[in-house]
């Protein structure tokens, strides 16, 4: 009974030990895409992250595209216009079309190359192939009382059967 105990204990060891190092081989290869993102963020003038609706997390204040073009325009009115700039994903959005197109336009307007991060592979941003458009303000969607759904400007209510 002695034997039977020690030698399953060696083999949920062993059984461990394995589980372990299955689970490390698997980890390895985003820790080196972490790594690679982390060495590339440090070649780059300013890096800011895609957040919600088309906004940017810039400098930890959520701007939206329209903002985020006047911070440039600023820096650049100070001299101190940055030449590479990194676009990433953030905790809470992933990289979109229109962050891809808005960031498009800032390039065209202020000259610096951009460049996105693409399930870890860098890629420039050209304004041609994204389409750049027109950097717009960001407005919450409203939110309607309930007392004032179904009635419509007149102050009646609505009834489909009127129609």
């Amino acid at each position: 009974m002695i034997r039977l105990s020690h030698l399953l204990r060696r083999a949920g060891a062993a059984v461990l030990l394995g589980s372990l190092l299955v689970l490390a081989g698997c980890h390895r290869e985003s820790v080196k895409q972490e790594a690679a993102i982390q060495q590339a963020q440090s070649q780059f003038d300013t890096t800011i992250k895609a957040y919600k609706s088309g906004q940017f997390l810039v400098d930890g204040a959520v701007l939206s595209a329209l903002d985020t073009g006047s911070h440039f325009a600023y820096l650049k009115d100070v001299g101190k216009l940055p030449k590479t700039v990194l676009l990433l994903p953030s905790d809470d959005s992933k990289i979109r079309k229109a962050h891809l197109q808005f960031m498009a336009r800032m390039v065209l307007d202020y000259g610096f190359a951009a460049y996105y991060d693409d399930d870890g592979e860098l890629k420039k941003i050209n304004p041609v192939e994204t389409k750049a458009r027109a950097l717009e303000d960001y407005h919450a969607p409203v939110k309607m009382n309930d007392e004032l759904k179904g009635k419509d400007a007149a102050g009646g209510g609505y009834d489909p059967q009127q129609q």
